[in-house]
């Protein structure tokens, strides 16, 4: 029996043969994070042998959060919310987190931004957000506080009430906008 490698980010199970055995890497899990689960730290490469179709496939889509969507918010003016919807999204340069599109699964939290709208009438985005690989990143200096992308994740996570955002909700940088899609365009009148 040999066995072949699954990459963790994309699920792909293209050179699978039932009864072959599998190879995967796995994510640590962290009970504490609210649904989302984180992977490897730099230098960490755990590997878990599996034998089977069945346990293949619930270890593929229960440990590997690239399967997961979530619906989350991000809020912005109204003209910038229409052009997002015909183009798509576009990474921030720069951030909290770094590079990447920021959201939340907390409306109230979308519907604050922009900070400044310069009178221009406002929305928030609902969208449906693949989030991948998930680092999460609970306080200030985290040493992947802004390169997490470069270690694999797909997503930061910033989750609630750990004294990274002043109101206490959670937030969330996606690295690559084509992981997000526009459900629906909501005027915020705040």
């Amino acid at each position: 029996m040999h066995s072949r490698e699954v990459t963790a980010a994309s699920g792909d199970l293209r050179n699978f043969t039932p009864g072959s055995g599998l190879t995967a890497m796995m994510d640590e899990e962290d009970a504490n994070n609210e649904g989302y689960e984180e992977g490897l730290e730099p230098g960490e490469e755990p590997r878990h042998q599996l034998h089977g179709e069945v346990a293949m496939c619930e270890s593929i889509h229960r440990r590997y959060p690239g399967h997961r969507s979530y619906i989350m918010y991000h809020g912005t003016t109204m003209e910038n919310a229409i052009n997002i919807r015909k183009c798509g999204f576009f990474q921030s340069p720069d951030g909290m987190l770094g590079r990447g599109v920021y959201v939340s699964r907390n409306f109230e939290k979308a519907r604050r931004f922009p900070q400044f709208s310069g009178g221009k009438q406002l929305a928030v985005l609902r969208v449906n957000v693949r989030v991948g690989k998930v680092k999460k990143i609970d306080y200030q200096g985290h040493p992947m506080q802004k390169t997490w992308h470069c270690y694999g994740y797909n997503t930061a996570w910033v989750p609630p009430n750990c004294g990274m955002t002043p109101t206490g909700q959670e937030e969330d940088c996606v690295y690559n906008p084509r992981r997000i899609t526009v459900l629906d365009i909501m005027p915020n009148h705040r």
